[in-house]
């Protein structure tokens, strides 16, 4: 445990470091498009924050390499070497996507190919554990192809959820550390080295995600863009086909029985990791009904709206910062849920725990003018907008009689624009000077 979080530290430290100069880069080089309809920042903003991602992801497999226990990670299996040169592929058309705004289908394909080279150098779905029938083989073929397809939907949930200040970067953390957290009780308490690979790859992406957050957090001063938000689909991708697809059920002995018995028992505990669409399930539902909505207005399901869920959220006057925590607080939801599914499945409490959260989560969800103030004691430690208002002093107050004769009243400033209550990100207010 302390190797992984020695990585983790290393790559949240480097890519934080990094991230800075980026920046400044970024500004150089040009990579700061035009406000667009979509967008709901206000203000032209830096992207290449993939870049120091990136190099985060080197830094941490380069120290993990040089580790006693990780080390063999590296000697035993080439999968490392497989997600390092996907993810080079595939940062490297995200990074020309930030500079020259390449087509939808030449980005497609680019994942494809990352894919493929993931698969060519052993990083594939071998077999699938299916409930009722038992531990099914897979052909050189459906494992590509299953990979593939795994791989592309990942990369591009991840992708359509980049849309607010830190929302993406949170929630594959999020993911990540749920994910961390099955991989490690795979690797340890039942000793299967086969899920080595993934516990590093969820290890890195966490500190990536960590790293990059400081300087993505509302209002962001970088945007990781696509050659960021690709990146980390595509690793939180890979880290899932690593232990679900190479790690056979039946080496966890955990019930005794027929192979069918066995695998049909275990379907609980390998539910979550089949599809990594269950742990980034908000993601995954905005991919899907952003393209059900496009294509339904006859559009390309790659073009780009104002339509996926943390814009509705903006919309029903919720602020940048609060749409954000909600969308962080149904992905910790549904990733630690499946985490504690998995683990005992048995068990009531968990089904009541995760019933009463999502009570609690659709209260937030029809609460946006809803404001908490602080006690008194703690307004000192919160941050302006949660204190008690101080008392104003009426307008029809008469003046002082040193002051002057009257009074100008001021014009109150509407709240929200386009029917947005509230969010901050969305404002006619600009700090560039006019």
């Amino acid at each position: 445990m302390r190797e992984y979080l020695l990585t983790l530290c290393i790559t949240a430290a480097v890519t934080y470091l990094l991230t800075g100069p980026v920046r400044k880069f970024a500004i150089v080089a040009g990579a700061m498009p035009e406000i667009r309809a979509r967008d709901v920042h206000r203000e032209p903003t830096p992207r290449l924050g993939g870049i120091a991602m990136f190099f985060g992801l080197c830094a941490g497999l380069l120290v993990a390499d040089h580790l006693t226990n990780l080390n063999q990670v590296f000697e035993k299996s080439n999968e490392p070497r497989a997600l390092l040169s996907g993810a080079a592929l595939i940062w490297l058309i995200g990074v020309l996507d930030d500079k020259f705004e390449i087509d939808a289908l030449i980005k497609l394909g680019g994942q494809m190919i990352a894919a493929g080279v993931m698969v060519v150098q052993g990083l594939t779905i071998l077999w699938l554990p299916v409930p009722g029938v038992g531990t099914v083989a897979l052909t050189q073929w459906q494992g590509t192809l299953l990979t593939v397809a795994l791989v592309v939907i990942t990369i591009n949930a991840v992708n359509f959820v980049d849309g607010l200040d830190g929302l993406a970067a949170g929630m594959v953390c999020i993911a990540s550390a749920a994910f961390f957290m099955y991989a490690y009780r795979i690797w340890y308490s039942y000793g299967i080295e086969a899920a080595a690979p993934a516990t590093l790859f969820a290890a890195i992406l966490m500190g990536m995600c960590l790293g990059f957050l400081p300087h993505n957090m509302h209002p962001a001063r970088i945007f990781m863009g696509d050659s960021g938000s690709m990146l980390i689909g595509l690793v939180l991708a890979a880290g899932a086909i690593s232990v679900t697809g190479q790690v056979d059920p039946d080496v966890m002995n955990l019930f005794s029985g027929s192979e069918r018995n066995t695998v049909h028992q275990t379907v609980p505990v390998y539910i979550p990791l089949l599809l990594p669409l269950t742990i980034i399930a908000i993601p995954a539902a905005d991919l899907i009904l952003a393209i059900v909505r496009r294509t339904w207005r006859g559009q390309s399901p790659f073009a780009a709206d104002r339509g996926h869920l943390h814009h509705r959220l903006l919309e029903i006057g919720h602020s940048h910062s609060r749409a954000v925590l909600i969308m962080y607080f149904w992905s910790a939801l549904i990733a630690f849920g499946a985490l504690a599914y998995s683990v005992n499945s048995a068990s009531m409490w968990i089904v009541l725990g995760v019933v009463v959260l999502s009570a609690i989560g659709l209260v937030l969800l029809l609460l946006p003018r809803f404001t908490p103030r602080a006690p008194v004691w703690a307004e000192r430690f919160v941050p302006p907008r949660y204190r008690r208002r101080k008392t104003v002093v009426a307008a029809s107050q008469p003046p002082l009689a040193d002051g002057p004769a009257e009074q100008e009243p001021r014009t109150p400033v509407a709240a929200g624009v386009s029917g947005v209550n509230g969010a901050t990100a969305v404002g006619p207010r600009s700090r560039l000077s006019r």
